[in-house]
């Protein structure tokens, strides 16, 4: 059961070349933000939160500029893709944002079971959260690509943002708490950001979306992470107390993210070994990239 998502046919017209420079400059400013940080022991919280969330929109930029050239991609190697997005995004949950959340309410004085029960209720009212805004856009955003149609493309489309939003708080929180695996995070979010750009241009090209648009939306979609990281950075910078919160409420809204939607989408086409090989690969990645940049 090899499918591949449906080719599409294009051409390219002067109407294309606004969506391209657009990217492109998305893709320049967001480099330019990180080149030009301050060295690591002058930058604030805010300025972490502002890097780490530029290099997410840059690398989903990045992914779905492919689609510009490319034709089709094996509905297997999609899925591999997606499974690897999710290994990533759960590793990060656990290492990242999860283990730092207990450590975190311990140094505040909690005991080990008080830490437990914090972590456990931000965990909740970050999956409540999701799930109430997932709700409101689309029973399963990611089922939408089966049955998209031009009037439900901007839905799709705000529904990729939404699962985009944990992932930039992560990042945010992370970096506005001072943790020291908080370039890790960054790093290994965005390196799932490149599959999930390049997979969702290509759900709207394949769509009927012309690909110069289609890019453009899906490297639009990756703004949501600087915009979700910066106000998240500052509010666990307005008090320390607010940290272990912090961690855990987007510790569970990445938890729905992925199980709700992610890992079923990556076993939808009957190509879950596959599925679980990347989710496996990438949750390595992300451990190992928390452990040595941690």
């Amino acid at each position: 059961m090899n499918r591949v998502l449906r080719p599409f046919a294009y051409t390219r017209t002067a109407a294309d070349w606004p969506y391209v420079a657009a990217v492109t400059a998305l893709v320049i400013a967001a480099l330019w933000v990180i080149w030009q940080a301050p060295p690591p022991g002058q930058r604030s919280g805010m300025e972490l939160a502002l890097r780490g969330g530029a290099l997410c929109a840059a690398a989903t930029a990045i992914g779905a500029l492919p689609v510009l050239v490319m034709r089709t991609i094996p509905q297997r190697l999609a899925d591999g893709l997606l499974g690897f997005g999710a290994g990533v995004m759960l590793a990060a949950t656990a290492f990242s944002l999860v283990l730092p959340g207990l450590a975190a309410a311990e140094a505040q004085g909690f005991s080990p079971w008080g830490a437990a029960g914090l972590v456990s209720t931000g965990i909740l009212l970050g999956a409540l959260a999701l799930l109430a805004l997932d709700r409101g856009l689309v029973d399963d955003p990611l089922d939408a690509q089966r049955r998209l149609v031009p009037s439900r493309v901007m839905l799709f489309v705000l529904a990729i943002v939404l699962h985009n939003v944990p992932e930039g708080m992560a990042v945010g929180v992370a970096a506005g708490g001072a943790l020291s695996g908080a370039a890790g995070l960054a790093i290994g979010i965005a390196l799932q950001d490149i599959p999930e750009g390049l997979v969702v241009a290509l759900v709207l090209a394949t769509a009927g979306m012309a690909r110069s648009k289609a890019v453009f939306l899906g490297a639009l979609s990756g703004m949501a992470e600087p915009l979700a990281a910066i106000p998240s950075a500052w509010a666990v910078g307005v008090s320390s107390m607010l940290l272990p919160w912090g961690l855990a409420f987007a510790a569970g809204a990445m938890l729905i993210a992925v199980g709700h939607s992610v890992i079923p989408e990556s076993n939808r086409h009957g190509h879950g070994g596959i599925a679980s090989l990347g989710l496996a690969v990438g949750f390595c990645l992300m451990m190992a990239l928390d452990t040595a940049l941690g």
